[in-house]
């Protein structure tokens, strides 16, 4: 297997003109990712990540800069990336009147493969993403959840090393959501498929993404894993409580702000820090420990918050 990342860009950019005005959707992105990975892409609403998966699945050409996908060029061999890259954007894409394995005979039949081997691979994904049961039935018919694993079945169809996932989530149960991302999941432990994934869902991001890219008005603001991020950027938050405000002032706690009778400062490793302070500072009558999230890692790097637009499509 090629060592060369699966993804990689360099000064990507996208400007379109609205009203006789220039927009800049994104601005010199630089990305790289190996192949195997799980990335999740973050932003509000606007930031460019929606935008920046249409230029990396060539759906819309850059202004300017490069990428290669999959080893092709974006612009030079547009079909050469589609060939071998499965995209899931937000609206389900099978349509309503067909059924179930239809549509995934017909998107097998798209990219060029032989009925048979389609009729295989479909029977195989129908199986593993608990379709099986609804192959007969047409695509009006399912509820949410099974039109988004219906909409993976068929961006994974034609095997492709390289999965483009744009909110896979929004609008689905947190049961729906829970299996959904299990189907994900299972797909990169036994296939090895490197997935490419954009959410307003912080928990997902946390949980099963290696990387987190943090995208801000159309740039690229942060790169690092989660742990990372949170550990750097955020850092763990302790309050403690005292009977008074004197009190809180007296205890004089370094880098600590009081606010009535409490006392709140950010650290690195909360869970060591707090056990030591309890033992240390005199009249502390209550403790609190919040590990951050990367909403804190956000609102650390831009001064507001990422969930203010938290189920917006971006």
């Amino acid at each position: 297997m090629t060592t060369e990342p699966i993804i990689t860009a360099r000064g990507l950019t996208k400007t379109f003109t609205v009203r006789k005005a220039v927009v800049e959707a994104v601005t010199d992105l630089d990305l790289d990712v190996q192949r195997g990975e799980l990335v999740a892409f973050l932003g509000p609403n606007g930031a460019g990540k929606s935008t920046s998966l249409r230029m990396l699945t060539t759906l819309i050409p850059p202004t300017s800069g490069t990428a290669r996908v999959v080893g092709h060029d974006i612009a030079a061999d547009p079909a050469g990336v589609r060939a071998r890259i499965g995209y899931i954007g937000q609206g389900t894409s099978a349509g309503h009147n067909q059924r179930v394995r239809d549509e995934l005979l017909s998107q097998g039949a798209f990219y060029g493969m032989p009925r048979r081997a389609a009729a295989s691979r479909a029977e195989e994904l129908l199986e593993s993403l608990d379709l099986a049961a609804l192959a007969d039935r047409k695509v009006q018919g399912l509820s949410g959840g099974q039109k988004r694993r219906l909409d993976i079945a068929l961006g994974l169809i034609h095997s492709p090393e390289l999965l483009f996932l744009d909110e896979p989530s929004t609008g689905l149960d947190p049961q729906s959501r829970a299996n959904l991302w299990k189907h994900i999941t299972d797909l990169r432990r036994e296939h090895g498929t490197t997935i490419f994934v954009t959410t307003h869902f912080l928990e997902e991001a946390d949980q099963f993404a290696e990387r987190v890219l943090v995208m801000d008005h159309g740039r690229m603001i942060a790169d690092d894993t989660a742990v990372n991020l949170k550990t750097t950027l955020a850092g763990d938050v302790i309050t403690l409580g005292f009977a008074s405000e004197q009190d809180a002032r007296a205890a004089r706690i370094p880098e600590g702000t009081v606010d009535g009778t409490t006392v709140r400062l950010t650290v690195d490793r909360g869970d060591l820090v707090l056990p030591n302070l309890i033992r240390t500072v005199d009249g502390v009558t209550s403790a609190t420990l919040r590990q951050p999230t990367l909403d804190d890692v956000f609102l650390a790097l831009t001064g507001r918050s990422l969930r203010e637009n938290e189920g917006v499509n971006a």
